[in-house]
């Protein structure tokens, strides 16, 4: 298919570069910033623009990844003679309805957390698409089989809870990696220590209920133990707030 991309950030470097490896021409891409758009333009041999008046008219879709606050903007004013364009957007919480009347359009999403520095393997990477007729669910369709064997249709309601459930699953725990960095760099110990312990807490989730896995002070709500960390974090009262308020959810989620 030929596609143009607007947004250049990371699911767009991932997903974009993925679409041109299984044969899909990207004609353009678009960015706020020339730098940005010619960064990912030039891994797929497309053309890059940071004028959204220079876009082409015809395309076999169009790909929304940008921020959610500036998407409805975005496509209202790409609509006036792309009625033909199937326009599709990757956001984890925005419903269909930021399309209007647009004829064709969709909701691609792949679930995973992205990189510019860090290519995915996209076969393994779950995508659920929702769209608001038949031409445009086999264009979705085309479009996510073809780089991942992971397909779900799923409507914008459903996509809410999934979306809020990826953000306790992986934009919380990474922030957790960053306090815990946070704490080692304070004390002069090496982050590098903590990769066998997070990569042995990742592989359970593999094989156990999270639950089942949990491990530590909280669970058992050992006082002594829970009191005496709070108190080393005296001097970061949001810290400690974080840490009390973790324990005893891991506690009643245990119970």
């Amino acid at each position: 298919m030929d596609i143009v991309f607007i947004g250049a950030g990371r699911l767009a470097t991932n997903m974009a570069q993925a679409l041109f490896q299984k044969g899909h021409r990207i004609l353009t891409v678009y960015s706020r910033t020339m730098t940005s758009a010619q960064q990912l333009a030039e891994k797929v041999e497309a053309v890059a623009t940071c004028d959204l008046q220079s876009l082409p008219q015809r395309a076999d879709a169009f790909i929304f990844s940008v921020k959610d606050a500036v998407l409805g903007r975005l496509i209202a004013d790409l609509q006036k003679g792309r009625e033909e364009v199937a326009f599709f957007h990757t956001a984890g919480s925005v419903t269909m309805e930021v399309f209007g009347q647009h004829p064709c359009h969709g909701i691609i999403y792949p679930m995973q957390t992205f990189s510019k520095e860090r290519l995915v393997d996209f076969s393994r990477v779950p995508i659920f698409i929702e769209t608001n007729n038949d031409r445009s669910l086999l264009l979705a369709e085309a479009l996510a089989s073809s780089i991942s064997q992971h397909i779900y249709q799923l409507s914008s309601e459903e996509r809410r809870y999934l979306h809020l459930a990826a953000v306790f699953a992986c934009n919380f725990a990474n922030h957790c990696y960053a306090l815990s960095a946070e704490i080692m760099k304070k004390h002069g110990l090496p982050f590098s220590v903590m990769l066998p312990l997070i990569n042995e807490t990742a592989q359970k989730a593999n094989t156990m209920d999270p639950v089942e896995a949990q491990t530590g002070p909280a669970v058992r709500y050992d006082v002594n133990v829970i009191e005496a960390q709070k108190e080393l974090l005296a001097d970061n009262p949001d810290m400690q707030e974080i840490y009390e308020l973790m324990s005893k959810s891991i506690h009643l989620l245990a119970k």
